[in-house]
This record gives structure tokens, C-alpha cells and sequence, in this order.
């Protein structure tokens, strides 16, 4: 069965860079557009990132844009966002999708949180 599990998050300071990783298995990851979520307390869900399956085009939103960074391996199924310069809006649970073949699939995610 299709599983994604995320990992390394955690508490950081303001300024500070944290590396979120999401491991994929069950289903042919290359073919998958992955991408990352978050939602903040009392807030909905949103986009944050997203990569083609051959790993070519990235959007970000603007909100993260120049100071996030999502890659992949597809030899390893795993795909990465790199968070740097955070502040502390960017606490939230953070959630990777796979998307293939018209079927999304989540991870169950990894608190974020950015505080002095």
C-alpha cells in the first residue's frame, strides 16, 4: 500500500533552517508529482511546494519563496524541503503529497515549530 512518512521536524529559532524529509513506498514514485503542505493552527491547509517526477520544474509559494527548497531522489523515493531563514509563522504541521494517475495520497506530517 501507498506509504509516506515525514520526518525532521521540530523546534527551531527564528533564522534558523530545519530539513523535512518524505519517504514514499508503494506506488512508482517517479511518475508522481510530490509536494508539500502545512497547516498552521486554526488555519487551512496550504501549499507550500511541489516537484515534477523527473524533478525539473519547482513552484514554491510566494510566502516561501528564496528560502525554501524542494528536491527529490528517486532512486531513494524521498523527497526533501530545505527551510531556511524561518520566522515564526512558518510553525505548522507540514505534510507531503504524492500525486499520480489522478489519485493523491498524504502523509500523516511533522511539526514544525519556529520560537525564540
Amino acid at each position: 500500500q501507498v506509504q509516506l512518512v515525514e520526518s525532521g521536524g521540530g523546534l527551531v529559532q527564528p533564522g534558523g533552517s530545519l530539513r523535512l524529509s518524505c519517504a514514499a513506498s508503494g506506488f512508482p514514485f517517479s511518475v508522481a508529482v510530490m509536494s508539500w503542505y502545512r497547516q498552521a493552527p486554526g488555519k487551512e491547509r496550504e501549499w507550500v511546494a511541489a516537484i515534477s517526477g523527473s524533478g525539473g520544474p519547482r513552484n514554491y509559494a510566494d510566502s516561501v519563496k528564496g528560502r525554501f527548497t524542494i528536491s527529490r531522489d528517486n532512486a531513494k523515493k524521498t523527497v526533501d524541503l530545505q527551510m531556511n531563514s524561518l520566522k515564526p509563522e512558518d510553525t505548522a504541521i507540514y505534510s507531503c503529497k504524492a500525486a499520480y494517475w489522478g489519485q493523491n495520497y498524504w502523509g500523516q506530517g511533522t511539526q514544525v515549530t519556529v520560537s525564540s
